[in-house]
């Protein structure tokens, strides 16, 4: 009797998950408190204004300290979008992650996964247009961290559909079939803060992730 195959496990290679900004500031505590600080006070001015016309005494006054003190705990304004966008998608994945239920096999978990994740999406729709919008102003180092990070959200779809494969619960696929349908969910996310304009005239939300979830499942069972 022909055994039905595996999924490809190929381990996921180990990548760094934060860059590290000098600061002249010797209490890492003090550190994390302030760019928050920074980070939270950016984020609203970047939504309204762009970064490139914020300057970095607007975020300084913003975030209730001088421009000196700011650069006690960043070296430049692309540092602070660094700081943005890492932020950001830290927020997204522990959402994400905080929502998800237990669930008795993997058809089932990516369900639920794909309900929290186009949720989470529509919450944070301005957080992620930001985030598309500005990274290609980031120097390429901060870029490949940035990018890194979206990599991890896109890992999570991935575990959730060959842990799916694996108990039977979807359909055999291979290690490029997992990983450019865990791609698919992440940009489908995205899609609704991009094409919103044009959809939510005709669906809800609740419409959207249906159809989503229809669509995406009806592929892989």
């Amino acid at each position: 009797m022909n055994k039905r195959p595996r999924p490809s496990s190929a381990p996921a290679a180990e990548t760094e998950t934060a860059r590290d900004i000098p600061t002249e500031v010797k209490d890492p505590g003090l550190v994390t408190r302030r760019r928050r600080q920074i980070v939270d006070a950016a984020v609203r001015l970047f939504i309204a204004k762009g970064f490139h016309k914020t300057t970095t005494r607007e975020i300084a006054k913003a975030a209730g300290f001088s421009i000196g003190t700011l650069y006690e705990y960043v070296v430049s304004k692309e540092d602070v979008l660094y700081l943005v966008c890492q932020a950001i998608h830290q927020e997204v994945e522990e959402r994400i992650r905080a929502r998800l239920p237990q669930a008795s096999h993997g058809a089932m978990a990516l369900e639920a996964a794909l309900e929290v994740y186009f949720t989470v999406c529509d919450q944070m729709s301005d957080h992620i247009l930001l985030i598309y919008q500005e990274t290609k102003s980031l120097p390429k180092e901060a870029m490949r961290f940035v990018l890194a990070h979206e990599q991890r959200l896109t890992d999570l779809f991935a575990d959730l559909i060959r842990r799916g494969v694996q108990d039977y619960s979807l359909r055999p696929l291979n290690h490029a079939e997992i990983g450019l349908l865990a791609h698919d969910i992440a940009v489908l996310g995205h899609m609704w803060t991009f094409r919103r304009w044009a959809l939510s005239p005709r669906l809800s939300l609740a419409d959207y992730i249906g159809l989503q979830k229809e669509l995406i499942l009806g592929q892989l069972r």
